[in-house]
């Protein structure tokens, strides 16, 4: 079964910095490219970040260009976010997926205020 299980969000200020972490199971998580979403209250969930499933040349939203960086460790099963200079409009729920699977998360809670 397949489970992705996000966590490292929580309450920062404007420009700090949080790592989001999504641990994979029940897939061949390496085979696979992966993204991050968000969901913001009263919004459609939209894409952040993409990364191949060899790591290789991510691709981001304009909106995160250059403050949010995507990586993996497959032998962790694992893709993290890691998201810098934050501002209050990332507040949104972070959600885990693999491309072409088509199940998600709990996701994690991620609030910019203060």
């Amino acid at each position: 079964q397949v489970q992705l299980v996000e966590s490292g969000g929580g309450l920062v200020q404007p420009v700090g910095s949080l790592r989001l972490s999504c641990a994979a199971s029940g897939f061949t998580f390496s085979i696979y490219a992966m993204n991050w979403y968000r969901q913001a209250p009263g919004k459609e969930r939209e894409l952040v970040a993409t990364i191949t499933s060899g790591g290789g040349v991510p691709n981001y939203a304009t909106s995160v260009k250059g403050r949010f960086t995507i990586s993996r460790d497959n032998a962790k099963n694992t893709v993290y976010l890691q998201m810098n200079s934050l501002k209050p409009d990332d507040t949104a729920v972070y959600y885990c997926k693999a491309s072409n699977i088509g199940y998600w998360g709990q996701g994690t809670q991620v609030t910019v205020s203060s």
